[in-house]
């Protein structure tokens, strides 16, 4: 058996704490069997935020008629812009497997891993341990309980973005952020979306404003059937067809070119057999974690989407830093997800921090809240935005409980309302009491916090 002083299993976020053990001469092991750069790189942020930047080219030409400018777009070389995409993201994870191996301070592993005992791993034919671990591999997409679905060949996110032709129509089962994305690149790449969402809207976990906005603008585009739930998939005459059925419990058929299922993500706890080390986890698989990102056995950490604390890679790269500090220092270090942010890339872009105005009245808290339109502000009039607003959530003392905003930059927009809330006052008058360039787009997240 082969010992290291630390083992991190998974090359996203967790080459972080692999990249500071390594600058301090300790011998660690990475665990990685697919490419290099995690999920974010591979399958998710990255060529999926690369993809979406051709779909907003297509949108500002198609849309150009309404600042009097006639243009047209005379062809969308799609297997160039996937293949492009994807060869560039691929020759960013051979960058990471170079610098890996050219390392005398790390060891590289490609097969799968699982725990044999508890902090023993065997990986392929050769069993690893260490006294410290830091599990970061992972999730991937949760496939539901649908009748047929394991005799079709369906799109996940991951093959949704390596398509070589493009689809003249895609059914995607889900309504939340990966669909909407998805279903703004293939809509400008001229494709029949249609979205099938068991919730009454679209992106249901945003605050009730924005996700009514939402599918507002998503039912002028594609074909969108909310509090509809698939329950069979087939293949039919060359068609792939998907059967759900309404709030009524009436059936109904809808027929695809490509069929994208976007249900959720679940935990790779199962592929690494924790409970062969004693981990602990929760009802949905997610490791259980304390507030130093430990587990229930010292010297084993776990961070990112595994953990289930956020799914984002922003808060993983956190969590990756307190990670290394409490496994090399000591649980000294707890992880602080105040104003943690997240944004949604389709179109228009959806961003959000804090709580939202559903969760407050739940929990019978005092609150007050104001909108303002982009339409009001000078930007907005330029850009001739009808649809966008920001809106914002305080306390009656004024402390910021939460932002959200649709329309567009709305992921940059965001960002002074996280400053405020996590290294500013927390209060209103922090982003009140601030000038801010007139007539810069910024001015309409001002403007929203003037109206408290």
């Amino acid at each position: 058996m082969k010992e290291f002083d630390v083992i991190i299993i998974g090359s996203g976020s967790g080459l972080d704490v692999a990249s500071a053990y390594t600058s301090r001469g300790k011998e660690v092991a990475v665990v990685e069997p697919g490419r290099l750069g995690g999920t974010c790189l591979n399958r998710g942020c990255i060529p999926s935020k690369m993809l979406i930047h051709h779909a907003d080219i297509v949108e500002e030409i198609e849309e150009s008629e309404n600042f009097h400018i006639e243009s047209e777009i005379s062809n969308i070389n799609f297997p160039a812009i996937t293949s492009e995409v994807n060869n560039k993201v691929r020759e960013e994870s051979e960058k990471i497997k170079r610098s890996l191996k050219s390392s005398d301070n790390h060891t590289l592993y490609t097969e799968e891993a699982k725990f044999v005992d508890e902090k023993v791993l065997e990986v392929g034919e050769e069993e690893i341990t260490a006294e410290k671990i830091v599990i970061a591999a992972g999730s991937r997409p949760m496939i539901p309980s649908i009748d047929g679905l394991d005799e079709v060949d369906f799109l996940t996110s991951k093959e949704a973005l390596k398509l070589d032709e493009c689809p003249e129509s895609i059914v995607m089962i889900g309504g939340g952020y990966i669909s909407l994305e998805l279903a703004h690149f293939y809509y400008r790449m001229g494709v029949e979306v249609t979205i099938l969402e068991m919730s009454d809207r679209l992106l249901q976990r945003e605050d009730l404003d924005i996700a009514e906005k939402v599918t507002e603008l998503a039912q002028d585009k594609y074909n969108v059937y909310t509090r509809f739930g698939a329950n069979k998939v087939a293949e039919e005459a060359g068609e792939k067809v998907v059967y759900a059925e309404d709030k009524h419990g009436v059936e109904h058929r809808f027929i695809g070119d490509e069929v994208l299922v976007a249900t959720g993500r679940v935990p790779n706890t199962d592929r690494l057999e924790v409970e062969e080390a004693g981990l602990e986890t929760g009802e949905h698989g997610f490791l259980e974690v304390d507030k130093y990102l430990e587990t229930n056995i010292d010297g084993i950490y776990a961070l990112g989407d595994i953990a289930g604390n956020y799914m984002f890679k922003h808060s993983a790269n956190l969590e990756a830093e307190n990670v290394f500090k409490n496994s090399y220092a000591g649980n000294e270090y707890p992880v602080d997800y105040t104003a943690m942010p997240h944004a949604v890339f389709t179109s228009p872009q959806v961003a959000g921090v804090g709580k939202t105005e559903q969760e407050l009245e739940e929990k019978n808290e005092k609150f007050v809240a104001a909108a303002y339109n982009y339409s009001n502000t000078g930007m907005g009039m330029a850009l001739k935005e009808e649809d966008g607003f920001v809106k914002v959530i305080a306390a009656p003392d004024g402390e910021i409980l939460g932002c959200h905003i649709i329309g567009p930059e709305a992921s940059t927009l965001i960002h002074e309302v996280l400053v405020a809330m996590k290294s500013g006052n927390k209060n209103i008058k922090d982003i009140k009491d601030t000038v801010h360039i007139h007539p810069a787009l910024s001015e309409v997240v001002s403007r929203a916090f003037q109206q408290m």
